[in-house]
């Protein structure tokens, strides 16, 4: 079977390198080598086990020659003719593949397009479309637009699943029934009435929120802010259907049908596992376990041993078969990074520890072997999928092995009680909602453990924020390798895990240490198209405003990992220019998830509720909420942060705060979104000082910074916070004013978070 492994895995490879390297004739030239190359392996003599080793060789280098062909040939004829009609309005004819979702703007559908050979687009529509439903036909006009590049910027968010064009519809296109309501489509219903089943037996939308996530993957209930607890508690695993789920679902299978009857029970577990399969959404993760799982039920029919490694490589073929650009799905990697954790290094480390820790009564060696088991499980899943995290997002969680002794078995009972509970919905509402209890009992038990792992200091860490840590990343896989290499049979990984400890607090202390002198520190934290400053000196820190238009950037997770790794704690204040989203939105979840002592607001209307709920927030949390309506000082350590009120008329931009910092004769002005008459106004009605630093109004818009206000303030440093906008932000008006000006411009959007020292002379 490993033979098969080596062959899955090669043309795997294969498919994947074509999705990171340049396009080109390449491919063929390189099948072509590879090809000759094991052709010409094949006529050399061989004798004794070098003749299986060469056999080996010759169907890896065929088999990567093999992706190679089939990747390029897959691109030309399904990825490539949808991409040549991107960038103009052309007719379409598709095929609805799920339910609608709703956004801001109106409704987006994933539909699969005539005559593409399989290959899909997603549908955005004005008009409502909640009436749509899988199988029906669309024909109408639509702008193509290339799913792989959004305004310059290559993604990989759409090709991953299959996804080639974003069609933009101005009319609504004709329906017609197609093949809605076949068997075809069955798993989608089911996946639909067990979602509105869960609605209907948990009440409470928190709890419904996670099983719907726990059970079919539908994290579309869970809000910002616990979905970044979950991330830094190491438990959003147990949130994409994955082996852990598939695990459970054939334990309660087991239950049902009896572990002794094999036959019955493969019968029935591929058979549900694999409507399970379409129901969630045939996501990389899924699609892998179950495949694993098909492999385990089947081997013991054939009176054979299942082969981890080989029904893994069997698994990631047949997703790159499907779609080639599936390589480059963050899912895919995450999964199967994880499960090369757990077959290549959870069996050594358990043998490690299990010769060391050996209980002799048998209850104490029961329970020690679960929690060695679950620990060493959570430990080899982490050595592959740390890196990844810490490359794609930018953080990782330092109590993942502890949250998942304590969580695992929470989640197991939770989906085993939770799939019985809806599946009993279906048939009887009021006793599934008294039985529903017993997983409200167990969701409150996973999210105080979840919140208790988050009150742990440094219990997740930023590598994105604090760049010692990637270093230190480096260094320790380093160490271990060495480890592994290395002959000596001593104490060498106690003595390399306690190198890492000590090496990582040192690079945490450092970082900190760079944040805890008296000397001012200004940051302006990259929260893409919105506005976000952390000022702080000594012991004390405020943060003025919290916001972005750009959903995906999320402007209070980038503002908590910068707190992180300043290894701040808690707010001195958080102050308010206006109330505008841009500038407020990840408000709501950075109060609840930091401790803050008071909260400053504009005394003025805001027709959007923003200043309602921050008030009613800041009173839950036992803020002090101040409205400014007159000349106020903040104390900033040795600094002082000057609140103007506002001196504008018109919109809400021009009747911001404005935000003096000052500590000696450094002055860091913020003036919010106001344009160039309230700037001028501001000037005159109060005496400002010269100015080293200026957070540029307005994103760089060209009504904002002019001439007149920049020759009173004479900023030495502009730092404009700015991201993917329609507005042309910034303009390149505004850019030449403040250049005139003798002001250096720092961007955002070019030099990430910006971040200002000022050092004791």
């Amino acid at each position: 079977m490993r033979t098969l492994a080596a062959i899955a895995f090669s043309f795997s490879a294969a498919l994947a390198l074509l999705c990171y390297l340049p396009e080109g004739a390449w491919a063929f030239w390189a099948a072509a080598g590879l090809a000759v190359l094991g052709g010409a392996a094949l006529l050399l003599p061989a004798l004794g086990k070098t003749k299986r080793l060469r056999l080996t060789l010759v169907l890896i280098a065929l088999s990567l020659a093999a992706g190679l062909l089939y990747g390029r040939g897959w691109r030309h004829f399904i990825a490539d003719p949808v991409r040549e009609k991107c960038g103009g309005s052309h007719l379409f004819s598709a095929t609805v593949c799920d339910w609608p979702q709703e956004t801001d703007s109106g409704w987006r559908v994933t539909v699969r397009l005539t005559d593409a050979r399989g290959a899909k687009a997603v549908c955005y529509l004005s008009d409502d479309a909640a009436g749509l439903e899988p199988g029906q036909m669309l024909l109408g006009e639509a702008y193509w637009q290339d799913a792989s590049v959004i305004k310059g910027t290559e993604i990989t968010t759409f090709t991953a699943r299959g996804v080639f064009a974003l069609l933009y519809c101005n009319t609504f296109p004709d329906v017609s029934p197609g093949s809605a309501g076949s068997v075809r489509y069955l798993p989608q219903h089911l996946a639909r009435a067990m979602r509105d089943t869960i609605s209907r037996v948990w009440p409470d939308e928190t709890a419904a929120a996670i099983l719907r996530a726990e059970l079919l993957g539908d994290r579309s209930g869970i809000d910002t802010a616990l979905s970044s607890r979950f991330s830094e508690a190491g438990v959003s695993h147990l949130f994409a259907v994955s082996g852990l789920h598939c695990a459970f679902l054939l334990t309660l299978l087991s239950l049902l049908v009896g572990p002794q009857r094999r036959r019955l029970l493969a019968a029935v577990g591929i058979a549900v596992l694999t409507v399970y399969m379409l129901m969630v959404g045939l996501t990389p993760s899924v699609v892998r376990a179950c495949i694993m799982q098909f492999f385990l039920l089947l081997a013991p029919l054939f009176l054979r041993d299942a082969d981890p490694p080989t029904s893994l490589a069997s698994a990631l073929l047949v997703i790159l078969l499907w779609n080639p650009y599936a390589a480059q799905s963050v899912s895919l990697q995450l999964s199967f990074g994880a499960m090369l954790g757990l077959i290549l290094v959870t069996p050594r480390v358990h043998d490690f520890f299990a010769g060391r820790i050996q209980p002799r009564k048998k209850p104490v060696r029961a329970a020690v072997s679960f929690l060695l088991s679950t620990l060493c499980s959570t430990l080899g899943a982490m050595v592959f999928t740390v890196p990844l995290t810490a490359y794609y997002f930018g953080v990782f969680s330092t109590v993942a092995p502890l949250t998942s002794l304590l969580c695992i078995p929470l989640a197991s009972w939770n989906f085993m009680a939770g799939f019985l509970t809806a599946l009993l919905g279906f048939v009887f509402l009021p006793a599934a909602q008294v039985l529903g209890y017993v997983c409200r009992v167990l969701t409150k038990l996973f999210l105080w453990v979840v919140d208790l792992a988050c009150a742990i200091p440094y219990h997740a860490l930023y590598t994105d924020t604090n760049p010692y840590l990637v270093w230190w990343l480096v260094f320790v896989y380093a160490v271990f390798l060495l480890c592994i290499l290395s002959r000596e049979r001593g104490r060498k990984y106690a003595f390399a895990a306690g190198v890492s400890v000590l090496t990582l607090v040192l690079c945490i202390t450092l970082r900190t240490g760079e944040f805890r002198s008296d000397a001012l520190t200004a940051v302006a934290v990259d929260v893409g198209q919105g506005a976000s400053t952390l000022l702080r000196s000594g012991e004390d820190t405020i943060l003025v405003d919290c916001g972005s238009s750009n959903r995906y950037k999320k402007p209070a997770q980038q503002v908590l990992s910068q707190l992180g790794s300043m290894g701040v704690e808690r707010l001195s204040a958080v102050a308010v220019t206006h109330y505008h989203a841009d500038h407020t939105n990840g408000l709501p979840e950075l109060l609840e998830r930091v401790a803050v002592d008071a909260l400053y607001l504009p005394e003025i209307e805001d027709e959007y509720g923003v200043r309602d709920k921050l008030v009613a927030l800041a009173a839950e949390k036992n803020i002090r909420v101040i409205f400014v309506t007159e000349q106020t000082e903040i104390s900033l350590g040795a600094a002082t942060v000057t609140v103007f009120p506002p001196v504008g008329k018109g919109d809400m931009n021009e009747q911001g705060l404005t935000y003096l910092c000052t500590s000696g004769d450094f002055d860091l002005l913020i003036t919010g979104d106001m344009s160039g008459p309230t700037e001028l106004a501001l000037t005159q009605m109060y005496k400002l000082p010269d100015v080293e630093v200026l957070l540029v109004g307005h994103h760089g818009s060209k009504y904002s910074s002019q001439q007149e206000f920049l020759s009173k303030i004479e900023p030495d440093a502009a730092i404009i916070s700015v991201g993917d906008n329609n507005y042309g932000h910034p303009t390149d008006a505004a850019i030449s004013r403040l250049e005139a000006a003798g002001a250096t411009v720092y961007r955002t959007d070019r030099q990430g978070c910006v971040t200002v020292t000022l050092h004791k002379q």
